[in-house]
């Protein structure tokens, strides 16, 4: 095997564009393949007649994404171009919306908790602060929560905390089933993010990192890789029309993917891999011809609607109040996310199907949504985001004590931290851990890296 470049990436997501920039700026020859004919993957943004659609990821912090703030700033990308959203999270209940959510005054504003549920929720919040330290968003496994669930973490306090707080929180934003995910990540997010009145956007759409990383980099989008396999020589992707060779290759898409592309992974590898699942993702854009957004006494830009509440949507976005950007002027864009238990079987639906049940059951939110609408998109991801399962969260030591090998891995799963922080994170590893490899293996040696973004 005679190596045609120096690093293959597989994937155009954040991971994979991360890892790629990092080696890049090591001087390794480094090409991506993206099987899908643009970049970004689950950050991906599309235009059509003047409104700008995010399929995938909303929102960043400029608390917890240290990694993904230095990237920016590296690229260029001014503070400017990743305003503050400023709306308030609310959270449906007994027929209006209730604002304050991940908000430090929701003890005192309630944000959908009933009064004996704030004095619960005033417990957990001390007891989070107080073994703050223990959680290390690098390393989920070691936080004070051990392999405990959501589910079981929110046993200790009233119903109502799990009901019409971490429920909808993770439904939403994660498609977890607060019986399967762990809660130390999710505790340990919320920790790092601090409260939804300091989030953010990119101004001109989520994919801005995406593009940016893209644009100085080798990409072939198009192209998917079917298979990878190891020799002497290194890594060779087997696409459609051929076969290229790589000194390494890094497998940037979701673990399920990963392990079916490489089929001989050493034993640490194999399985962490298994265990790495996935939740599916659905969600329609629904272009209006006029800005409606839930009603509420601060106008949201996310209403949850806790499973308690509603079987089929989990949230509803009004991009337009997230930026004015996302809209053209005068008109207004919704984002309907549907419950994870419902997202099966929409999975096998038609869209117009698709559209049609999460349509009427937001008519109870956004009560014009039917005659304002224009046009809708569905985007559907089967590997939505990754679990956090408590069998991925044990076995994730060994993993990442495992040696250096001609395959490495990206993405947020590998840090099991489902945000594009964990995208960028995971990126930088993977490079770093390809140039120690290389640095010792025949061949140009790869220049060192003056500053990863870990």
């Amino acid at each position: 095997m005679s190596p045609r470049l120096d690093v293959a990436v597989v994937g155009a997501g954040v991971a994979g564009l991360t890892t790629a920039h990092e080696l890049r700026r090591a001087g390794l020859t480094v090409r991506v393949y993206e099987e899908q004919p643009h970049v970004g993957g689950r950050m991906h943004s599309f235009r059509y007649d003047g409104y700008t659609i995010d399929t995938g990821a909303e929102q960043i912090s400029p608390h917890g994404y240290r990694a993904t703030w230095q990237l920016l700033h590296r690229l260029g990308v001014r503070r400017a171009d990743v305003p503050r959203i400023g709306a308030p999270l609310a959270t449906w209940r007994d027929g209006r919306a209730h604002p304050g959510v991940a908000d430090r005054r929701a003890v005192l504003t309630g944000a959908g908790l009933s009064p004996r549920a704030r004095v619960d929720l005033a417990r957990m919040l001390a007891w989070s602060a107080r073994r703050r330290a223990g959680f290390d968003d690098d390393h989920p496994e070691r936080s004070p929560l051990g392999t405990a669930t959501v589910a079981e973490f929110a046993a200790r306090y009233h119903r109502d905390v799990h009901d019409y707080l971490l429920q909808p929180l993770c439904g939403s934003f994660f498609g977890w089933d607060t019986a399967r995910s762990t809660a130390a990540p999710l505790i340990g997010l919320l920790l790092a993010v601090g409260p939804a009145a300091d989030w953010r956007t990119y101004r001109d759409g989520m994919d801005l990192l995406a593009r940016r990383l893209a644009s100085g980099l080798d990409v072939v989008t198009g192209r998917a890789v079917h298979q990878v396999t190891t020799g002497r020589g290194g890594a060779r992707l087997h696409l459609d029309d051929g076969s290229v060779t790589a000194r390494a290759a890094v497998l940037a898409v979701p673990a399920p993917v990963a392990a079916r592309l490489y089929a001989t992974p050493v034993t640490e590898e194999a399985a962490y891999l298994s265990a790495c699942t996935f939740t599916p993702a659905l969600k329609v854009s629904c272009l209006l011809d006029r800005p409606l957004a839930p009603a509420g006494d601060r106008r949201p830009y996310v209403l949850l609607t806790p499973r308690a509440e509603d079987q089929v949507l989990s949230c509803v976005i009004a991009d337009h109040v997230k930026h004015p950007s996302r809209a053209p002027a005068g008109k207004g864009l919704l984002t309907l996310m549907a419950d994870a238990a419902t997202i099966p079987d929409l999975l096998r639906s038609p869209h117009a199907e698709v559209v049609d049940r999460l349509t009427t059951a937001a008519l109870r939110y956004v009560p014009g949504l039917r005659t304002a609408g224009r046009e809708y998109f569905v985007h559907a991801y089967t590997h939505g985001l990754p679990e956090a399962t408590p069998k991925a969260l044990r076995l994730r030591s060994r993993f990442m004590a495992r040696g250096t090998g001609p395959v490495e891995y990206a993405g947020d799963w590998v840090m099991l931290r489902p945000s594009s922080e964990g995208a960028v994170r995971s990126g930088a590893l993977a490079a770093s851990r390809v140039l120690a490899r290389l640095a010792g293996s025949p061949g140009r040696p790869a220049r060192p890296i003056e500053e990863l973004t870990l």
